[in-house]
């Protein structure tokens, strides 16, 4: 004889979806709010350090992030995902701290990431001395490249080659046509390339 379905499921934090949570938060229940932070945290620190790199300026923004989604919640209607909704307030946030200390983004790429990026291009894994230099040399020029983008550029750019976020999600985040999303990754992919060219031809 087959065991009886339990008619009341344990909820775990983890199988509430982002929708079902935010509903608990309207309805007053803060816990919920804290399960979204834990969900999103890391991902919001690494959207901010993007933009700044100060580690304690990173922990200040991201909590100010969340602070402003908590206020802002009443406002969300779920029209689209609660990430992208929540990515756009934390782009928004980092870009407000820097115009304030007036201060240019420059850009930064973690040193896995530097090696690896749209046009599928990869360093060879050689550990001569001559290729980790040149390696080393590389991720410097791509840094560069990305701190001397238009920073509507860069934000493109970096949402969609180190976040791996959609089209239609950037263009949330950006609120801007997916037409000129399109058109800001091809010209700072463009730029980039041909900055890097002759150093990968060397290699």
């Amino acid at each position: 004889m087959a065991p009886e379905s339990d008619p009341h499921p344990v909820v775990t934090a983890e199988s509430q979806t982002d929708l079902q949570l935010v509903r608990k938060v309207k309805r007053g229940d803060r816990s919920a709010f804290d399960l979204l932070v834990i969900r999103y945290q890391s991902r919001v620190a690494a959207i901010i350090s993007r933009y700044v790199y100060d580690n304690q300026d990173v922990m200040d923004l991201t909590q100010e992030s969340f602070v402003k989604a908590y206020r802002a919640l009443e406002r969300f209607r779920g029209d689209s995902a609660f990430y992208t909704w929540l990515y756009r307030i934390a782009v928004n946030t980092a870009k407000n701290f820097l115009e304030a200390r007036s201060r240019r983004p420059k850009g930064s790429a973690d040193s896995a990431e530097a090696e690896n990026f749209e046009d599928g291009r990869k360093l060879r894994d050689n550990a001569s001395p001559e290729r980790l230099l040149q390696r080393d040399q590389l991720q410097e020029a791509l840094q560069e490249a990305i701190a001397q983008l238009p920073e509507e550029l860069r934000s493109a750019f970096l949402l969609r080659e180190y976040d791996g976020l959609s089209y239609d999600d950037i263009a949330r985040i950006l609120e801007c046509p997916i037409g000129t999303v399109r058109s800001r990754i091809f010209r700072a992919r463009d730029a980039v390339d041909r900055q890097l060219g002759p150093l990968l031809d060397d290699l």
